[in-house]
């Protein structure tokens, strides 16, 4: 993987944003789109989990700050994407998710159901402002980390 910041800035930022699609995706349209996503995000070093389930994401975005916002202004310009909500950005020591240029899992309603992570963090956000529940929504992506490696 390429690491190459054009700042010299050598930190790990770890970033993690909800959002909506405007029009469901296919399994066919998600194998793709994950494909193009796990292609970009090699050459420009970046590594996490995208989870999707009935239209929403919530995403983890690891590497250099120039890479990850490269990421992320792309997400946040996709009309594809739809309320975009920042919930997390700091630096790290480790990536959680280093193996992987962009791991993925369409969760099901019956496992967005039985997730007691999910629940809480659904719950708590709901109509209130996401930043404040950061740490649910890492660890209900560490869940699938875990889960799905």
């Amino acid at each position: 993987m390429r690491s190459d910041d054009p700042s010299g800035d050598p930190r790990i930022l770890t970033l993690t944003y909800t959002s909506s699609v405007t029009d469901l995706l296919s399994v066919t349209q998600l194998v793709e789109l994950i494909e193009q996503i796990r292609s970009k995000n090699e050459r420009l070093g970046v590594t996490g989990l995208l989870l999707y389930s009935g239209g929403n994401v919530i995403q983890t975005l690891e590497g250099t700050s120039y890479a990850v916002y490269q990421v992320f202004d792309a997400i946040r310009a996709d009309t594809r994407h739809g309320d975009v909500r920042l919930l997390d950005r700091r630096y790290v020591g480790d990536r959680s998710f280093g193996t992987w240029s962009m791991g993925f899992r369409n969760v099901s309603a019956r496992e967005v159901a039985d997730l007691q992570d999910f629940n809480e963090f659904a719950r708590q956000s709901v109509g209130h402002d996401l930043v404040d529940h950061a740490a649910s929504a890492f660890e209900l992506l560490g869940t699938f980390r875990v889960n799905t490696a």
